[in-house]
Order: C-alpha cells, then sequence, then structure tokens
C-alpha cells in the first residue's frame, strides 16, 4: 500500500508539472532609437543637408542606420525621371559607421538625438523600419519638398509617438516659406539660387508650419527639441555630436530687398533709352540675346507647368516677366540689326510684353495666389518698358 501510495503521489506530481504554463520567456531589451542630422554639404544635391533614423541593439551594440536618400543615377530613365519630376529613391539599411565614412571625408558635420521612446513604441518602430527596408518596399516617389527623406523620418517618428509630433508641430509657425528654405539654403550656389527663385511658383510662397518645414531635415532637428512626449517629458533624451562640421556653415535667411533691384532696373532702362537714341542698332545687338534668353526661361517655366509633376514650380506669374513673347520680338530685332524699320506687330508685341509685366506687379499685390517676385519685377518692368518706347511707337 505505501508503494502504491508513493506512485500516486508521484504521477500527481508530474502531471501538474505537465499542466502548468510554460515559463515566460524573457524578452529582448528594447532598442535604442536615435535621429541623425547632417549638415549641408558642397554639391549642389547636398545644399538641403540629410538625416536618418539609427537603431541600435542595446545587447550587440550593432547600429543600424535607416537612410531614406538613396537613388541610382544609372537606372536607364533617371533624367527622364528626373526632369518629369517622378524620381524613385529608396530606404537602405546598413551600418551606421558606413553611412559615417562619406560625411567624415567631406567634412560634414553629425549630430544624434537619442528620443525618449518606450519600449513598445521602440519595437513597433524598429520593426516598421526593417519591413519598409525590404527590397519589395524600399523604393517610393521623391518630392523635393513634400516626400523626401527627412519627412520620411518625421513620419516614421510621428507614428511611433501616437501623432504627438505632427500635432505639436502643425498649429506653430516660424513664418519660413518653401522659397525662403530653398533660398537658403541653396545661396552658396547662384545657379541654383537663381533656378529655385525664378523656379518656384506662388505654391512655394505660403507659411509653413513648423510640422511642413520639416522638409528640411536641420529643422526637423528643432521639432524633436521641442515636442514632448503624451507624457509631458521631452521626446529627445539626449543629444551627442557624431562628427565635426569642418566646412561653410549652415546659411542664415536672407530676406531679399525690392529696391535695389528696382534701382538696377531703372538705370539699366534709362541707359537702354540713350542708347536706342544714338545707336539703335547696337541697342538690337544688345537686346537680341536678352529677348532670347527671355523666351527660353519662359519656355521652361512652361514646360514644369504643363509637362511635369514639379507641382510647387506650377502656375508661375515669373511667366509674365520672362515672357515667351519675346521670341516673336527676334525677327524685329534682326531687322533693326539691318539699319531696317520692322512691321508694325513689332511695336504692338513690345507693347503686349510690358502688359504682362504690369498684369504681375498688380497679381503681387493681390491676396490671391500671392508670389514674393517683387524684385524681379523691379529689375524687368523698367526695362521692357524702355524698349517698348524706344520702338513700340514707331511706325514702318
Amino acid at each position: 500500500m505505501l508503494r502504491l501510495l508513493l506512485a500516486c503521489l508521484m504521477w500527481l506530481g508530474a502531471a501538474t508539472v505537465l499542466a502548468a504554463p510554460p515559463a515566460a520567456t524573457a524578452q529582448a531589451p528594447a532598442p535604442r532609437i536615435g535621429v541623425v542630422t547632417m549638415q549641408p554639404g558642397e554639391i549642389f544635391f547636398e545644399r538641403f543637408g540629410h538625416n536618418a533614423v539609427l537603431v541600435q541593439d542595446p545587447a550587440s551594440g550593432t547600429a543600424t542606420s535607416y537612410n531614406f536618400g538613396f537613388f541610382d543615377p544609372g537606372e536607364s530613365d533617371f533624367i527622364a525621371r528626373f526632369v518629369r519630376g517622378d524620381m524613385r529613391y529608396r530606404l537602405v539599411a546598413l551600418p551606421l559607421e558606413d553611412d559615417l565614412a562619406y560625411y567624415q571625408q567631406v567634412g560634414r558635420g553629425v549630430a544624434l538625438q537619442w528620443l525618449a521612446l518606450d519600449d513598445s513604441e521602440a519595437r513597433a518602430l524598429a520593426a516598421a523600419l526593417a519591413q519598409n527596408a525590404r527590397p519589395e518596399n524600399a523604393h517610393y516617389r521623391y518630392d523635393y519638398f513634400l516626400d523626401n527623406c527627412s519627412t520620411r523620418v518625421r513620419d516614421a517618428i510621428d507614428r511611433a509617438l501616437g501623432g504627438e509630433l505632427r500635432r505639436q508641430s502643425e498649429s506653430r509657425s516660424h513664418g519660413s516659406t518653401y522659397r525662403s528654405e530653398a533660398l537658403r539654403l541653396a545661396s552658396p550656389a547662384p545657379w541654383m539660387w537663381l533656378g529655385f527663385d525664378i523656379g518656384l511658383g506662388p505654391d512655394a510662397d505660403r507659411p509653413l508650419s513648423v510640422w511642413a518645414e520639416s522638409f528640411v531635415p536641420m529643422r526637423l532637428a528643432d521639432a524633436l527639441r521641442e515636442t514632448r512626449a503624451a507624457d509631458r517629458t521631452p521626446v529627445v533624451r539626449a543629444a551627442q555630436p557624431l562628427l565635426p562640421h569642418t566646412i561653410a556653415p549652415e546659411p542664415q535667411d536672407a530676406p531679399i530687398r525690392w529696391w535695389p533691384w528696382a534701382l538696377a532696373g531703372l538705370a539699366i532702362g534709362a541707359g537702354l533709352l540713350a542708347l536706342g537714341r544714338r545707336k539703335p542698332r547696337v541697342l538690337a545687338a544688345v537686346v537680341l540675346p536678352l529677348w532670347l534668353l527671355c523666351g527660353v526661361v519662359g519656355a521652361l517655366l512652361l514646360f514644369i507647368w504643363f509637362g511635369t509633376d514639379h507641382r510647387i514650380g506650377w502656375q508661375n506669374h515669373n511667366l509674365l516677366l520672362f515672357n515667351p513673347l519675346c521670341w516673336l520680338l527676334l525677327p524685329g530685332a534682326w531687322t533693326l540689326l539691318r539699319g531696317r524699320t520692322p512691321r508694325r506687330w513689332f511695336g504692338i508685341t513690345l507693347v503686349a510684353v510690358v502688359a504682362c509685366a504690369v498684369i504681375a506687379l498688380f497679381a503681387n499685390w493681390l491676396p490671391l495666389l500671392p508670389q514674393r517676385n517683387a524684385h524681379w519685377i523691379a529689375l524687368l518692368l523698367p526695362i521692357h518698358a524702355a524698349l517698348a518706347w524706344t520702338w513700340g511707337r514707331r511706325r514702318p
């Protein structure tokens, strides 16, 4: 009986052990999440700076940089896509030291902001980035202002924070615009500055919220520094430099004053009037390349509007100043260069070009679709008016 009792007790013990739930497996520690911000470089496509999301495994110390800024210029249709505004970028996950190697080589400063995410938020963000970096998910349609490497980082962080970043930044503004930010960062390269200023339309002059302003990586770093989590604690737990910045610093904002442009326009217009009275054939030789250039620029602005997806360049008021009608003046300029009198339509076209410039002046005052191009109006309106006054009244 004793042996039977012991056997029953052993059987009951074994059954209890088998029926008991397994002990909980220890969960791996949550990754650390940071935002890496790279300062602007000296090459034109590096002027806006860059950023990436850093995911660090605390167990192994492995740091992975999730970088949304990769593109392949070797694609067969890369140039055509670039011109149409249909560029393809992709997310690449690579070791942080590999990502930093280029920035160290060219002297671009890099800083890291560690984010105060809880374990579930950090794991969810790391998993989402890993899924996004898979080859079938990595590509996206790039837009310089609306969907770029910085807005992708911004949106990923905002999702991890449950929308707190957007809620706190969308109602605030520093008064900047897409134009002011583009011109500020492009200012070290005059040709790039000119391209942005002439090519951007009225949509580029709408005041930006801090949320929209974060298309610039350095602005996003500032916005993160000002953001609080749902429990009102700072989102940025700590910040540290990773690489020193040894080249020219980030440009500061420099508003454009219209009056120096007006003085230049009046001086050039007066000079053209004087030249037209004394040496009309020389004046024709001077304005022929001017009209050719205006026509080319106007044709490019029309192409941006009707032939591309660069929405920020649509409805551009500079079409009224860099007027494609100037091409119609080229035969008249050639006739004047030969010492002959152009036909009547030449004078009519000159007046039409001036009328378009006057319309641009009135459009600049209207609240509907305002465009900050007063400086271009101040420069070109006196020039067009001087040429129309010189030749517009002449008859065959």
